[in-house]
């Protein structure tokens, strides 16, 4: 019988009503797991319960709540066939794409996954998110960091948060789902991951300084000028398309050669939720290619994020950090000669 180890972060899933909201809840949400059969029935995998402290709401997430997360793994990792996190939902894509690079030579299941009502509620979709959650934990197919919500399951560093309200609140865009739930759990092995290190190891990240800066109509880029200093590490910047930026009226590239200069780390990821960025497409890409931005390729701003977050932890060369931000490292992004 294979044995996971279910870890309780906070979020939605385990809140209950007070008069200012629903907040977190550890003790009622223990006791409803410990007293919900159907994790206890025929066919389920053994499991231990354990819980982070403080319990949060997950905007409240930060790096060092990663590098929690992520150490609980790795302190645990011989101990079990496989791990559950209970995360809320505004951030899940984010700590997912975060251990995907925390987590390297991974060798069994990491699930994310949670709900958008909570589980003392009659209409839970917490219920079945768990239950089909430790089920794909303990059948050990899938062995990666992935996001079970809403009957599907995704690779965590290809997801995104869609929906506020929705019980399908997560997509993969730009990489096909992972199993879907009906009747069954139909697997799509063909898309799995499968590490290229045979060993297992964790590293924890660096809390660098790195900003995301979303393009619009009418941008004033010299508004962001000061945020262009030698403290900022990495910057992602959310474009048009496939990487397009509008008229910068000579203001953005001496602001990306100042970057440059400082070591800052340029990736350009899309607003579309499905694209993939080539800046050399229109040129009105081209200025960021000649200063020095990197392609995100079909990355989402998640995995940009997180993967930056990762590099500098690793490393302290930007050309080196800027050369692994265009290849696929977890298979967060597809590489452009398989596009």
């Amino acid at each position: 019988m294979s044995r996971i180890l279910l870890i309780h972060t906070g979020g939605t899933i385990g809140m209950t009503k007070t008069e200012n909201g629903y907040q977190p809840d550890g003790a009622y949400f223990r006791k409803a797991v410990e007293h919900m059969d159907s994790l206890k029935a025929e066919g389920m995998p053994a499991w231990n319960f354990m819980e982070t402290s403080p319990l949060l709401d997950s905007s409240r997430m930060s790096v060092a709540e990663w590098n929690l997360i992520g150490k609980t793994i790795a302190d645990n990792y011989d101990l079990y066939d496989g791990f559950v996190i209970l995360h809320g939902t505004d951030t899940m894509a984010y700590t997912a794409s975060a251990l995907s690079f925390m987590l390297k030579g991974l060798n069994k299941p990491v699930i994310l996954t949670g709900s958008q009502i909570p589980l003392c509620e009659t209409r839970s979709d917490g219920r079945d998110n768990l239950i089909t959650s430790m089920m794909i934990a303990g059948a050990g197919k899938v062995k990666e960091v992935c996001i079970y919500f809403g009957g599907v399951l995704l690779r965590g560093n290809r997801s995104a948060k869609i929906s506020a309200d929705g019980m399908q609140a997560f997509a993969s865009p730009n990489y096909p789902p992972l199993a879907s739930a009906g009747i069954f759990i139909q697997y799509n092995e063909p898309a799995f991951l499968h590490s290229r290190s045979t060993k297992f190891s964790y590293r924890s990240f660096r809390d660098v300084p790195i900003g995301v800066i979303k393009i619009f109509p009418g941008i004033q880029f010299d508004l962001y000028e000061s945020l262009i200093t030698e403290k900022l590490k990495g910057i992602v910047i959310e474009t048009f398309g496939s990487g397009n930026i509008p008229d910068d009226r000579g203001v953005l590239l001496p602001m990306l050669n100042k970057a440059k200069e400082n070591g800052t780390v340029i990736t350009v990821c899309s607003q579309c939720p499905q694209a993939t960025v080539d800046m050399s497409t229109y040129e009105a890409g081209s200025l960021l290619k000649k200063a020095g931005a990197v392609s995100g390729r079909d990355m989402t701003t998640e995995a940009a994020v997180a993967k930056l977050y990762y590099l500098f932890s690793i490393y302290d060369d930007p050309h080196r950090i800027k050369f692994s931000m265009e290849r696929d490292i977890r298979g967060e992004l597809t590489q452009k000669d398989d596009i």
